[in-house]
């Protein structure tokens, strides 16, 4: 099934998740530190890009579709700064402002185009960062065709079981990218997308397909969920729901980086359900994203023409 242009740009995404600012310090490496076996790295230039929940968002707009985000930041540099990307990028933000927070960084090195470290600031929000959260998702949430939950487990989705509720009862497609063990919280939600690691944190490891079959229908069923799409690397993308289940092949292409790999694929879907596809429909399109966004240098969006090819209007 094809899509326009046109009526993707019809459709909008409310996502809700952790804010997050990702950072690239880019430089040559010519000697080993004097001071210990390391890397001597001379910083040539930077960058800064949206993180996270908000690079899922970035992922909506690149598409054509319409997106809001929902998240906390810190009252901060690197908050100010995550606001700023997220307006120029064409998101319509509603970030809740937390005196406490530290704005979550993930701070990559870069040398000889590879990353040789990787420096994590953070702290988790405030209980009142996240009732305002919620006041603000009851309000956006009715507006939008799609809601998708981007969870990196750094805090702004602890109280998420509400917001799904409140989504089902609209009657809205709710996608969620869960981390941790425990997927409880997610029930009710239409789909859930873990990776091949996720999904064995919850379920346990599989040997066969059979068995893989079993444990994720099973978890499908006990959690209430229309589907599982899991995300399955160089072995494409699988959904499992009432029908069965449906494997779409990866597509062959140079990996260069995996970064972000799982918000443009998540992204992808949440866009095109918006705009009135089935889940099964959107698989394949959502797996050529994926696809496309492997072949670039970390959290990275993709296009309308890189996905779907050019499309009159």
């Amino acid at each position: 099934m094809t899509i326009s242009r046109e009526q993707l740009s019809q459709a909008s995404v409310l996502v809700v998740g952790d804010a997050m600012l990702d950072r690239y310090w880019y430089g040559d490496v010519e000697r080993i530190s004097p001071e210990a076996p390391v890397p001597v790295v001379h910083v040539k230039r930077d960058e800064e890009r949206m993180g996270a929940a908000a690079n899922v968002a970035a992922n909506v707009v690149s598409l054509g579709a319409q997106a809001s985000f929902i998240g906390v930041v810190g009252a901060d540099e690197a908050g100010r700064k995550l606001q700023t990307l997220l307006e120029g990028s064409g998101i319509t933000s509603h970030l809740a402002l937390d005196e406490r927070l530290q704005t979550t960084v993930k701070l990559r090195v870069i040398g000889r185009a590879q990353q040789l470290l990787r420096l994590d600031f953070e702290t988790p929000p405030t209980h009142d960062a996240l009732a305002v959260q919620a006041a603000v998702f009851a309000e956006r949430m009715p507006l939008h065709g799609c809601v998708l939950f981007s969870d990196y487990a750094k805090g702004s989705l602890a109280y998420v079981a509400p917001l799904i509720a409140a989504s089902r009862q609209a009657g809205k497609p709710i996608l969620i990218d869960p981390k941790g063990s425990d997927y409880s919280r997610y029930a009710g939600a239409t789909a859930i997308t873990p990776n091949r690691s996720d999904l064995r944190a919850v379920v346990g490891s599989w040997h066969s397909e059979d068995e893989l079959r079993s444990k994720a229908q099973n978890l499908r069923t006990q959690l209430n969920l229309e589907a599982i799409v899991l995300t399955r690397s160089e072995e494409g993308i699988t959904v499992f729901d009432a029908a069965g289940d449906l494997t779409v092949s990866t597509q062959a292409r140079e990996v260069y980086d995996v970064t972000g790999a799982g918000d443009t694929v998540i992204a992808t879907l949440a866009a095109l359900l918006a705009a009135g596809m089935t889940l099964r429909d959107a698989l394949p399109h959502a797996n050529k994203a994926g696809a496309v966004v492997v072949g670039k240098f970390g959290t990275a969006t993709v296009s309308f023409e890189e996905v779907f090819g050019h499309s009159p209007l």
